[in-house]
């Protein structure tokens, strides 16, 4: 899906307005931070803990959400590897877009597959791109399935689902780790927000 490449005759128009002149007038440059981890570790609540306390220093921000995605944007979308992978293109190509706007971009998917996460890598660009790898144990995210869909899995009522019946590649070099079964919400959010001050992301 993802090679299909339809449109002819288009070509790139460049902006007057530079990264560099975003980031300067921001007081932060643009990246994104892409959380990755099991359905129940955390990575949305995370994510939106990390977009406060950025937001009150002033930041830019935007969180991808995704189920929120997925109710617009990639609605026309399952679960099948070849749906997730294109789930991902398209938010890696979102992401880029909030990127080069001047807003932190940060993402909440599974993103169960490292060839994908790597394709949205590539996508953001060097230097632009920060994995968090969400760590949690599969018994505490079980525990937790603030959604029931680990029931529904252990059933059978839901297929292809992470974890149960479906694969986790765990990163093998994320900028970022925490592990949401050991560290507290705010444990969590203060080592991402010490990383991107030593990243010179933030000031």
């Amino acid at each position: 899906m993802s090679d299909q490449v339809k449109a002819t005759n288009i070509t790139w128009h460049h902006a007057d307005i530079t990264p560099e002149d975003r980031a300067k007038q921001n007081g932060h440059k643009a990246v994104t931070l892409w959380f990755t981890g099991l359905s129940g570790s955390g990575k949305s609540t995370l994510a939106h803990a990390v977009e406060n306390a950025l937001f009150e220093k002033g930041c830019r921000t935007y969180v991808l959400d995704g189920d929120n995605v997925r109710h617009g944007l990639n609605k026309n979308l399952g679960f099948s590897p070849e749906d997730r992978t294109e789930n991902i293109r398209r938010i890696g190509e979102v992401a880029k877009l909030f990127n080069e706007a001047g807003v932190l971009a940060l993402t909440a998917f599974i993103s169960p597959y490292r060839e994908d996460r790597d394709a949205a890598r590539a996508i953001a660009g060097e230097g632009t791109f920060f994995e968090i790898y969400v760590k949690c144990a599969l018994d505490v995210c079980e525990e937790r399935d603030p959604k029931g869909l680990y029931k529904k899995a252990r059933a059978g009522e839901i297929p292809e689902f992470t974890g149960i019946s479906a694969p986790y590649e765990e990163p093998n070099d994320a900028e970022i780790v925490v592990d949401t079964g050991e560290q507290s919400l705010d444990e969590s959010t203060i080592a991402v927000l010490d990383a991107l001050r030593a990243a010179g992301v933030i000031e």
